[in-house]
């Protein structure tokens, strides 16, 4: 095996930095945000009722109402999953990074942290219950990930 050059290995350093890894949690949470966000707008559309349909706007009026929601919602939910997935990334890549391990322990450290910064508004209370929630969850999803058995 021939070693590798300058550029490869700044290159390898620059895709194994934290930073590039938080900005690919960002910009993956911000693509799945959007999609869940027009599943979960498609649920909440209510059909109007044969009076209602008499009395309102056209249906065209109706339909780029709906498209309008759909997008409002799916944009709100895209920035709310790229915060989350960025802020956990870089939290866990730092916390791996400084312990020189992946294990457990990342996952729910950074877990901690990311639901105690997402829960901070609220006030402590609310800071510790997503702190507490936030590495529960994410310690549960690296466990089977990390233990499943694969056919």
């Amino acid at each position: 095996m021939q070693p590798r050059s300058a550029e490869e290995k700044f290159w390898g350093a620059v895709k194994d930095s934290c930073l590039t890894k938080s900005a690919g949690a960002c910009a993956g949470g911000f693509g799945i945000g959007l999609l869940f966000g027009l599943l979960m707008t498609s649920f909440d559309v209510q059909p109007p009722t044969a009076a209602e349909a008499k009395k309102g706007p056209s249906t065209g009026q109706q339909a780029k109402a709906i498209i309008r929601e759909m997008g409002t919602k799916s944009y709100s939910m895209g920035k709310s999953f790229a915060v989350v997935g960025a802020i956990f990334t870089g939290v866990e890549c730092t916390i791996e990074g400084y312990r020189a391990k992946n294990d457990l322990y990342n996952s729910a450290s950074a877990g901690c942290v990311t639901g105690a910064i997402l829960g901070r508004k609220n006030g402590p209370k609310a800071a510790a219950l997503g702190c507490a929630g936030f590495a529960a969850f994410s310690t549960a999803i690296d466990y089977y990930m990390t233990h499943r058995e694969v056919d």
